[in-house]
This record gives structure tokens, sequence and C-alpha cells, in this order.
């Protein structure tokens, strides 16, 4: 089967960021939710970011973001149609190219990984955004940069999307925020008045309400992708995901990278998948693996390897009541616990050998979160020119264009604005499969996901909530006045 999606990312940068301005915000204010993600100059020590203390893992990211920097900001901003069928969103993609107007470290596996996924430093240097880290300075909190979109953002009060986001929020944070304080339960404090709409992590919601065999960020969004586009093809009452965009006219069309998203699940059975990499979404040899890194074709794996279990279970259940035995409980392959049980203490090793060796895969940057818990791809970005938009796009089904020689390619090109896209795509779909009942505004969109942030090798998510231990930082109550208008921030 094979179905496509063209989706139109609009480039931000400091030449266009003015101009752009007003349906940036506007996007903002309408949506239902916002998705977004990062591309970071580094995070410094990988094993600290493992640290068995979340306290102490929090004291780490809180160095990195002092001294590293945000790249690009991916926004995603999904807006629910109500005069069209259930679960029809307006979708608006943003990538926001930046430069911090201070000095910082950048890394060189870093750069390196970047430069293989289609990042331009000229472009960077030469028309990113200017933003400076900590707190406000002077009368710079108003105008049109980043600090004013980020408090527009938190005016909004909309739900916030992220996928294994803590990294993020943390650099977020320290970028157009405020300086970061000490103490993790302060952090959460502020992040929960904040975000009142609540913060949802994907890849919390991946392993725990959807269930994947994997949930790293190009796995979660495929499989999605697929199982919605084979629910729109058999019918039914079931709920369904579909899709709009903007149709862009004028300059505006200047700015726009279409991406073309395939889904072709006819791959070639042949090729051996990567176990590591179809687990986590990495692999320590990269492109020199010769085993296949292609995520549809992992994703056609998993699905056989789950049927023939199924089958294998039949066939025993069959035998065992032939001979009046009880049906015995049996391990599944259903969940990434059950795809993890054979790699078991692998993915903390391979994640500290790592950080003396240059590597190809998504975690100098993209969130080396997602890749401090070995468990995060990339998502698969290829340019297209179609002109599409304001067209509904259910994943409608039609003929995958001849594929050419294929060179390995760890996720595709890579960009923090189709990343978020990804990001929305993932909790849209998840939406439709846990369908909120309450009527209630203030009800969870997922139930069981509302401010719990993943935490990589850990049971238990991180709750983003103000404790009776915690006070909020005095930088945040200083900021909040200013956000809600209650004094004039100068």
């Amino acid at each position: 089967m094979t179905s496509s999606m063209m989706v139109p990312v609009i480039d931000v940068q400091g030449n266009n960021f003015k101009e752009l301005w007003g349906a940036v915000v506007l996007a903002i204010k309408t949506s239902s939710f916002i998705a977004l993600d990062t591309e970071l100059s580094g995070l410094g020590s990988r094993k600290a970011l493992l640290a068995e203390s979340i306290e102490d893992r929090y004291k780490t990211i809180c160095h990195a973001a002092r001294t590293r920097s945000i790249l690009s900001l991916g926004i995603a901003c999904y807006k629910e149609l109500n005069n069209k069928a259930d679960n029809t969103y307006l979708v608006q993609v943003y990538n926001l190219t930046l430069l911090c107007s201070e000095e910082y470290i950048i890394e060189p596996q870093s750069v390196q990984f970047l430069v293989q996924h289609g990042f331009d430093f000229n472009k960077q240097y030469a028309q990113g955004i200017p933003y400076y880290k900590g707190n406000d300075k002077g009368g710079d909190a108003h105008g049109v940069n980043m600090r004013s979109l980020f408090i527009e953002l938190l005016r909004a009060n909309k739900p916030l999307v992220v996928h294994n986001g803590l990294i993020d929020m943390v650099f977020l944070y320290q970028c157009f925020y405020a300086h970061l304080p000490e103490r993790l339960g302060t952090f959460t404090a502020d992040l929960s008045q904040m975000f009142p709409s609540g913060i949802y992590d994907t890849k919390y919601a991946t392993e725990y309400e959807l269930r994947f065999t994997a949930s790293y960020l190009e796995y979660a969004y495929k499989k999605c992708k697929l199982e919605n586009s084979r629910a729109i093809e058999i019918g039914g009452n079931g709920t369904h995901l579909f899709l709009e965009f903007c149709k862009y006219t004028g300059n505006m069309q200047s700015y726009i990278d279409y991406r073309s998203c395939l889904d072709n699940q006819s791959q070639d059975g042949a090729h051996s998948v990567c176990i590591q990499f179809s687990a986590y979404g990495w692999c320590p040899n990269g492109s020199q693996c010769p085993m296949s890194h292609v995520t549809d074709l992992i994703i056609q794996h998993d699905e056989k390897t789950r049927e023939d279990k199924r089958k294998k279970r039949k066939r025993k259940n069959k035998k065992r009541d032939s001979q009046g035995q009880a049906d015995a409980p049996s391990e599944t392959c259903e969940s990434p616990q059950g795809k993890r049980k054979h790699l078991e203490g692998m993915e903390l090793e391979a994640e500290v050998d790592q950080q003396d060796q240059a590597r190809s895969e998504p975690t100098p940057l993209e969130h080396e979160e997602k890749t401090a818990d070995g468990a995060h791809a990339f998502e698969p970005g290829k340019t297209a020119s179609k002109n599409e938009s304001y067209v509904s796009q259910p994943q409608a089904s039609s003929e995958a264009p001849d594929k050419p020689k294929e060179k390995k390619v760890e996720g595709g090109t890579h960009r923090a604005g189709f990343d978020a896209f990804m990001t929305g795509y993932i909790f849209a779909f998840a939406r439709t499969l846990t369908a909120n009942t309450e009527e209630s505004p203030t009800a969870p969109l997922i139930h069981g996901c509302l401010n719990k942030l993943y935490l990589s090798g850990k049971s238990v998510p991180l709750n983003v909530a103000k404790s009776t231990f915690s006070k909020s930082s005095k930088a945040h109550v200083h900021k909040m006045d200013y956000v809600w208008g209650k004094n004039h921030c100068c």
C-alpha cells in the first residue's frame, strides 16, 4: 500500500521574520494545539544525561542549555475544523532558523549530523533570527523577536505537544523565557503555570497509550500514518484523521519547502533489518551498517513478527484446548518493552560508549535526548515542488513515483519544522483512538498523558506539576505578571 501527502513547511528567517510575524502569531492563536521541536548545537556529556537521579539529569540539561543553543525551532499549529468531518485539522508548519547572539558551544558531531541532513549553516549565520538567553534585557521583550513570539505562545494558552520533550522544554525556557531555576521541582512548577492547558509528550503516549513496537519519532509517525490510511481504506464508522493545508500564493511560495511523505509497505523483504535501529531508531554503525535502517521495512518486519506470534499462540491454544488445558499467558511483541527485552542493557551501554565516537545517528542535535535513551530517530524529509493546499489530505492513496537507487540516509532530511509536524500528527492520531467523552473544555485531550514527560530508562514519567514543597522562581513570577498584563515589564 502506498499513500502520499505533501506538507508545506514555511521557512522563517531574519529577512522575512517581520513579514511572516502576523501569520505565525495568528496560526498560534487560532490553533487547537501546538507541536514544537528543536535543533540544538549539542548536549555535552551523554553519560550524565542518563544519571540515575532525575535531579542530576536536570542539572546536566540545564548546563547544556546555558552553554549550547537552539539552532532552529519547528512550530506546527493544528486547528480542528468543526465544519468538516471529525478529526479534520488545518495544519500550518513553520521552520525558524535561529542565531544566538551570545557565545555558545557547538559540538563537531552536531555540525556533521546537521550538514548530512541538509542544515544550511551559511544561511543560519547570514539570516538566523537573533536571540539572547536568560532573563529579559531592557525593552527586548517587546517588538518582533523570539522572546515576544514565545510570549504570544504562552498567551495563546494552547496544549503543547513535544516528543521526548524534557530537553526541549529546558532549552526553550533558558533561550526565550528566563534563567533556569536550580531545582527540578521549581522548573516543573513554573512549566505547569506557563502552559495551563497542558503539555503532552508523544513518546510517552506512543509507549503507554498506543503501545507501538517502537516509539522513536519517525517510526511512530509512519506507523500512525499507515494505520490511518488502512482505516480510511477499510471505511466503517471508526474515526479517521484528515489534514488540510493552506494554499500559499505570491511571495509566500518562495518561502515554502514542500515535503513529500510517502509510505510504501511493499518493501523488499529480502533485506534484513538492523535489530538495534529497529528498536531505538539509532545504530552505532550509522550509514555503514550492512543491515536495513528503512523505517517502512522495519514496520513491515514488526507486523510480520507480530502476526507470526499471533498464529503461533493460536496453534498452541488450540492444542491446549484439545488437551483440556487452561490458556497460559504468553509474551507479545506489541509494546516497546516487548521488543526491547532481547536488547536489555544495550541501550545505556551503547550510549555511553558512543560519546567518543563520531556517529551519524540522530544524537548530537535533534534532541540528543532522543538518543540519550537510544530511542529517537528522525523524520523522512523528502522535498517536493507540488503546490497543494487547502486541499483535504486524508493520506489519499496514489501511485508512488519510481524509486531511485537508495543510498542509506539516517532518517532522511532532518528539520525541526517537519519534526514538529510529525509530532503533531502522532498526537492528532492518538486522539482519534482515545476519544474524550467529557464535555468539559478542561478535560485532557488524551487521558493518562497530560503533563507527563518521558524519562529515558525510567518506568515512570516526569510529572509537570507544582507540588506543595515547590515554589515558583522569582523570574517566572515576574514574567507571568507581564504575560497576563498585571504589570508592565520594563
